[in-house]
């Protein structure tokens, strides 16, 4: 565990005792954890909504002391322990009796846009199958697996885009699914590290890589197919998820486009090193980010303001690049897996 976050499991975890926050300092503290962590991209973007920034911040405070509690405790059976402390923290907001300082403040948005538990339940469920569960036999066990993992982060966007609908659903949870395998492919050789594997054995069989090639991470030919194999097909879900950019509102698109964008940047990331993802992680470098930034912008400023249909955003080539919140909701556990299925 690192240190970090075991400061905070020891101030704010099961066995703390403490008296439950101000709403004020509970939003303060989910603020000060998303601005201090890095992610490949960021939860709440400059680009968003000013009104908007506290809820994702949230959201990103939920989900990443979730993520901590099933990877940075040791694993297994303590882990999955922690999770189901986790799991009754978040009902216990739901009966309005929050206590955690993500909590409280996760309640208030909660409330503001009316959503149900089911989004933030399927997180906790993948993380606890990840004590449980390290390899993967096919694509759709892992696109199963990302149904948990990745899609209910964009069922969470969508409430608090306030377009949440059963089309707009299907296509971020493209988005979400490509996103989580651009990180898969992107880091092959961390997962193995901590005992991971999530390119599946079936594809692995196909393409004539074996187990014994994989553990001694062998760059051969075969990897370099099976990888393009993977891109490809983690590509397509982006393009398939690209139309969700017109259907959301204005104030949100370019945040939208910019996780997409993002990712089948990732993906051109680990085409330009030849798929060697053993020997080198692909990442963006800061000007490129920022020179996604820039054409997201663009592309935005030409929707808004330009006479004509707007060019649609396209996927990044292997050459190049090319109101009032709602009212408050009364709270239920019930929740509607119907949108939740994978793509």
């Amino acid at each position: 565990m690192h240190d970090g976050f075991a400061r905070e499991l020891t101030r704010w975890g099961p066995q703390a005792h403490y008296d439950a926050p101000s709403r004020l300092r509970a939003q303060a503290y989910c603020s000060h954890l998303a601005r201090t962590h890095y992610e490949n991209f960021s939860v709440a973007t400059l680009l968003l909504p000013r009104r908007l920034v506290p809820h994702f911040h949230n959201l990103y405070a939920y989900c990443r002391w979730a993520d901590d509690l099933g990877d940075e405790t040791g694993g297994g059976q303590f882990a999955l322990n922690l999770l189901k402390w986790w799991k009754e923290e978040l009902l216990r907001a739901y009966d309005g009796k929050p206590r955690h300082p993500v909590m409280i403040a996760l309640r208030h948005t909660i409330q503001r846009f009316g959503i149900p538990p089911t989004p933030f339940l399927d997180l906790i469920h993948a993380f606890e199958q990840d004590q449980v569960v390290n390899r993967y036999d096919t694509y759709d066990q892992v696109v199963d697996y990302c149904r948990y993992s990745a899609n209910p982060v964009g069922q969470l966007v969508l409430y608090l885009c306030e377009c949440h609908n059963e089309r707009n659903a299907g296509l971020s949870d493209s988005i979400c699914t490509g996103l989580q395998l651009a990180n898969f492919w992107q880091d092959v050789a961390r997962d193995l590290d901590i005992g991971r594997v999530y390119l599946p054995a079936a594809d692995r069989r196909r393409f004539g890589y074996s187990d014994a090639d994989m553990e001694a991470r062998a760059f051969t030919p075969a990897f370099v197919e099976l990888m393009r194999f993977e891109v490809d097909r983690a590509r397509k879900l982006f393009e398939d998820g690209l139309p969700l950019v017109g259907l959301v509102p204005q104030g949100v698109r370019r945040d939208i486009e910019l996780f997409a964008l993002g990712g089948l940047s990732i993906l051109r990331k680990i085409e330009e090193i030849g798929y060697n993802v053993w020997s080198t992680r692909p990442v963006l470098r800061k000007t490129e980010k920022i020179a996604l930034l820039g054409g997201v912008v663009v592309r935005d400023w030409w929707r808004r303001f330009w006479a004509g249909p707007a060019p649609h955003p396209q996927p990044l080539s292997r050459e190049g690049e090319r109101g009032d919140l709602a009212s408050p909701q009364p709270l239920s556990r019930e929740g509607d897996r119907g949108t939740l299925g994978a793509p």
